[in-house]
């Protein structure tokens, strides 16, 4: 079967939204991963929901699919980055209520699904106590998600309370409707897990998949042919269970030169699909 491949909006910061994503469609990407920020489609702006209907639009005119992306740096804080999270001290509400919103305009646009995270734990933060505040802000994130019928989708980050394939397992446990997030590249950044082996463990909990170079044990998300990724054996691995998602290129450090990353990102990845 053929790939559903898309870039992610975080990897084209310095363009307007609109230009960011005709030059991902211009490019043949199938999808838009559309990290909410406050210079793309702001969730707090005034009228945020016109704009999500003209951006939806704009993406129907396109042929573009879409999922959700909820990891912008100082979106909710401007001094702290990634804060408040699920898993923060103070603060939670907020987080709720963004993640609320995204869920809001994914329904509006018609995504795939929402991408997320845990966050990480202040220093002194018991584990459990952790654990608890993440489970009630994920419920009531689920409740809304399902009167809103959008896939929540978790995202384990190399790092946070939730960091590797196996934890999103045991979480899901308890949150049954949740989806898994696979960026392939936090899989060499932890090492439990081969990323082509994470893609068949979990085919049918799939929800969107992220893909990059990486180096083991590096957390830095590099252009094809810079790490260790074996591209072929991921993409291989989504084409053996039929993976109709979206497979989105996350170049969050190419923003200078999107322009160029875009379109040689698709020309790898089909170069090895062909």
């Amino acid at each position: 079967m053929s790939l559903r491949f898309a870039y992610n909006t975080n990897g084209a910061a310095n363009h307007r939204l609109d230009d960011a994503i005709r030059l991902i469609a211009d490019s043949g990407y199938a999808g838009v991963a559309l990290t909410l920020d406050h210079h793309h489609l702001d969730p707090f702006a005034d009228g945020w929901w016109r704009e999500a209907d003209r951006v939806g639009g704009l993406l129907d005119e396109l042929g573009l699919g879409s999922v959700i992306e909820t990891g912008a740096r100082y979106l909710l804080d401007p001094r702290d980055k990634h804060e408040p999270t699920l898993v923060s001290a103070t603060g939670r509400e907020r987080r709720v209520a963004f993640l609320n919103r995204a869920t809001d305009i994914a329904a509006i646009l018609g995504s795939e699904t929402v991408s997320f995270w845990a966050g990480v734990p202040g220093p002194g933060i018991d584990p459990a106590q952790a654990h608890a505040w993440l489970d009630n802000g994920l419920g009531r994130v689920l409740d809304h998600a399902a009167t809103q019928r959008v896939a929540m989708s978790f995202e384990p980050e190399p790092g946070m309370l939730i960091e590797t394939v196996a934890d999103y397992e045991r979480l899901s446990r308890r949150h049954p409707s949740l989806r898994l997030a696979l960026d392939t590249g936090h899989c060499l950044v932890t090492q439990d897990i081969d990323p082509a082996d994470a893609v068949r463990r979990f085919a049918d909990r799939l929800g969107t998949v992220a893909i990059e170079d990486m180096r083991r044990g590096d957390h830095t998300h590099l252009p094809f042919g810079q790490g260790d990724m074996d591209v072929p054996a991921v993409l291989g691995a989504l084409a053996a269970i039929g993976f109709g998602g979206l497979v989105c290129v996350e170049l969050s450090r190419e923003s200078p030169r999107a322009h160029q990353a875009i379109p040689e990102a698709i020309a790898y990845l089909r170069a090895r699909t062909a």
